[in-house]
């Protein structure tokens, strides 16, 4: 009874049916894959680490062995184990004794802890696959945008060409993805040229409200998760971004931060549970003749 249970709950949370395949076996085979998915994201999230640190000062990613960043010493394979061996080593080095940055095993565990999630949201299935993919391509551009205040492309575009493998994997019609490049990219594009001519007016700089960085990851998540979800991941990512912004002008007094950090905690959400809030919201509406025609364009 309490195994049947569970598989309801997590139908009814997600929206999902994967799950109902498992049957009265569904407990055991989560307490035998959590554990699985979670070392294996850590072990992904010790190399997103490699990703976030080299990318951004144009190092080779496999030339060069893990080396400490303030000595150079080479990190011994024993060193090398996520998040745990962070803990054995108090945080230093083994070889200069330098603190290391609390973020290394941050990143490993939030890694691991997001895999898991997907594959509690998504089942066992390719598509959960591709969204694993999709939530280690998002926590290195967070980072390294927090980090640089900037995107790379290539990571932006790894993210649009995932789409290219959910389209065959997944129901969502070429239709929604289309409309998902444009629902917020557009909007973003629109203010972001708006607001970086009147500061430039107004101040000579050339500062845009946002970035062209911003607006390009909207429009290539946007590909791989249709509008429904985009709608959501917006609206989450603002309300972070102000939140946070007004926090952080508080603590430091400065108004410019990064935006894709918040746009990523977003997506994240909105590939999640976004097309069951925006189905949730659309059916919420006034059932007036013109709000059902506009979604059934946009459904259908």
């Amino acid at each position: 009874m309490y195994q049947k249970n569970m598989l309801a709950a997590l139908a009814a949370q997600t929206g999902w049916r994967e799950w109902q395949s498992f049957e009265d076996d569904l407990l055991q085979f989560l307490l035998m894959a959590i554990p699985v998915v979670f070392i294996y994201g850590i072990c992904i999230g010790s190399f997103l680490n490699v990703v976030i640190i080299r990318v951004p000062r144009g190092e080779s990613l496999i030339k060069r062995s893990s080396h400490c960043m303030t000595c150079g010493a080479k990190i011994r394979i024993i060193d090398l184990i996520p998040v745990f061996s962070w803990l054995f080593l108090k945080g230093k080095c083994h070889s200069c004794g330098e603190k290391i940055s609390v973020r290394y095993p941050i990143v490993e565990a939030l890694n691991g802890i997001l895999y898991v999630a997907d594959l509690l949201i998504f089942g066992v299935n390719v598509n959960c696959l591709l969204m694993m993919i999709f939530t280690s391509l998002l926590i290195c551009i967070a980072f390294i945008d927090w980090d640089t205040m900037d995107m790379y492309i290539p990571m932006l575009l790894m993210v649009a060409a995932l789409a290219i493998p959910s389209y065959f994997v997944t129901y969502l019609p070429l239709k929604e993805r289309i409309i998902g490049i444009f629902i917020i990219s557009v909007p973003f594009l629109l203010i972001g040229e708006i607001s970086g001519a009147y500061i430039k007016k107004k101040t000579g700089e050339k500062v845009r409200g946002i970035e062209l960085g911003d607006t390009i990851l909207m429009a290539c998540a946007g590909v791989l998760l249709g509008w429904k979800a985009m709608i959501p991941s917006a609206f989450i990512g603002i309300i972070l971004a102000a939140i946070f912004g007004l926090i952080i002008k508080k603590v430091t007094g400065k108004s410019k931060f990064a935006f894709g950090p918040y746009l990523c905690m977003g997506l994240l959400l909105g590939a999640m549970f976004g097309e069951e809030i925006t189905d949730w919201y659309i059916k919420m509406l006034p059932q007036q003749e013109h709000v059902q025609y506009y979604s059934a364009f946009l459904m259908h």
